[in-house]
């Protein structure tokens, strides 16, 4: 059976009847089971799989079914599905099955989605190579002694090696656009507020937000359009209308484009992706684009704004995890506060107890106005700067990432460079605005490259319509 790289080309095949939504589940099934070395999920729903896949054929055949009948997903181990392992990658939550689905999922279900399985990821979504999963990395399908970047990595895998036809992850700082980069696959994170948190476990509230791994521009721009919308599970859920994203891809528009000229000028950017990154910036102009550099004075406090908050935050949501309620209790513990700290120390990775100590460490009553209130100003200025430039121009232009995948353990032997993975994707994190990633070329060893463009707040379709320029007309061209 052929592989899909949309939900148009596998609709097309099941209105002429060459294959049957249990047709696709069973590939994907057989997949997975073929390159289960790539670590790429925790768990596989197959009977429940195939018995949605069934269920959705008959829909088909009555002329009932939804806008995603026909489309096998895996959902990132930090999305609630009810009655299924929620782990967040972490010993600390062993054994339990969450109660209630996220919104975002259930929205994806009444529209007949199929969910295949619960895919690997960081813990609790904290890293940028799949290697804090205390369940192994997951590994990319191009080069498996390689990274495929995190913390959605596992879900970037299976989109890249065929394992499904889409993904549903968590970008925080990233955690989307940079494993897509390094998956040669479509990363997308929708604008703060778009899409519901509920039933998303938290790592930083003020930054977590539900995004989409796709092989198109379409199947990422459907899947928003579904999931968005005002939520009444979550009060900070935007209440602005949807717009119908995957009808308003066409356009003819010549567009302002700035690119920040610091980010091509870094010492720390790989000299290939520089070169990429211009010939880019030249066809845009030969297309008759207005691209021009922009100064962004911030960018060398971007990374330490956003770890100094997102460590802050992590501590205090991670202070639910004690043993008590559910999840992994020590079995050392000989009294309660015994019962606190062994649970804790055996259930969380290491990264996880750097990040909760560092977050701790900043809210402290000695250090707080020193770090976490002047990280909060940074903040705004970055996100005020951001909002300024896109005001000038369409769309902000930068290299996803420094670096293609580097290799398993890579970043060992330098604490800090893990961090500076994120250097170019934590500003639209920090603004809130929405930023995706496509593929625009590889390296000399075949690695992929990731272009990153950001917008203006809730002016997802204009990203999504000039991607698929960039898609079309800049990279196939």
């Amino acid at each position: 059976m052929k592989g899909y790289n949309s939900l148009e080309e596998v609709r097309q095949d099941i209105t002429t009847g060459a294959v049957t939504c249990r047709d696709l589940v069973n590939y994907y099934l057989q997949n997975i089971e073929r390159k289960k070395h790539l670590n790429a999920y925790l768990e596989v729903f197959a009977e429940e799989a195939l018995n949605q896949a069934d269920e959705v054929d008959q829909k088909i055949a009555a002329g009932t079914a939804g806008r995603l009948a026909g489309m096998v997903i895996g959902i990132k181990d930090v999305l609630a599905y009810k009655d299924h392992s929620l782990q967040s990658s972490s010993r600390i939550l062993e054994g339990f099955k969450s109660l209630y689905t996220a919104t975002a999922v259930q929205r994806l279900l009444d529209e007949d989605v199929i969910i295949i399985g619960r895919q690997n990821c960081d813990e609790f979504a904290m890293g940028a190579s799949n290697e804090t999963s205390a369940y192994g990395p997951a590994l990319n399908e191009i080069d498996n002694s390689r990274v495929p970047g995190g913390s959605s990595g596992g879900s970037a895998v299976a989109v890249q090696a065929d394992l499904c036809l889409a993904s549903i992850g968590s970008d925080t700082g990233g955690s989307v656009r940079q494993p897509a980069a390094f998956c040669d696959i479509i990363g997308f994170k929708p604008t703060y507020s778009r899409i519901s948190r509920y039933g998303l476990v938290a790592y930083a509230s003020s930054f977590d937000q539900i995004g989409t791994l796709t092989r198109s521009i379409e199947d990422a721009a459907l899947l928003l359009e579904i999931m968005a919308g005002a939520d009444e599970f979550d009060s900070t859920a935007s209440h602005r209308p949807v717009v119908p994203y995957s009808e308003q891809l066409q356009t003819d528009k010549k567009f302002r484009i700035g690119y920040i000229r610091d980010t091509l000028e870094s010492e720390g950017l790989d000299p290939e992706i520089r070169e990429t990154m211009l010939g880019v910036i030249d066809r845009l102009k030969a297309e008759d684009h207005t691209v021009e550099a922009v100064d962004f004075p911030y960018l060398d406090f971007i990374v330490p704004s956003y770890y100094i908050l997102t460590t802050a935050e992590a501590s205090s949501n991670l202070s639910r995890y004690d043993g008590v309620k559910y999840g992994y209790r020590s079995p050392d513990a000989t009294d309660l506060v015994s019962m606190y700290k062994k649970t804790r120390t055996q259930g969380f990775g290491h990264e996880v107890k750097k990040r909760i100590m560092l977050g701790t460490f900043v809210l402290s009553a000695d250090y707080y106005d020193a770090y976490y209130t002047k990280a909060q100003r940074v903040r705004r200025l970055i996100k005020e700067k951001t909002e300024e430039l896109l005001r000038n121009y369409d769309f902000l232009i930068m290299p996803t990432t420094p670096t293609t995948a580097f290799p398993l353990g890579g970043n060992d032997a330098e604490p800090l460079a893990i961090y500076l993975a994120d250097i170019f994707t934590v500003q639209a994190s920090l603004a809130g605005v929405p930023a995706i990633s496509v593929p625009v070329g590889y390296d000399a060893k075949g690695l992929p490259i990731g272009l990153q463009v950001l917008t203006r707040p809730f002016e997802e379709a204009q990203l999504f319509a000039f991607s698929k320029v960039v898609n079309e007309k800049i990279i196939l061209a």
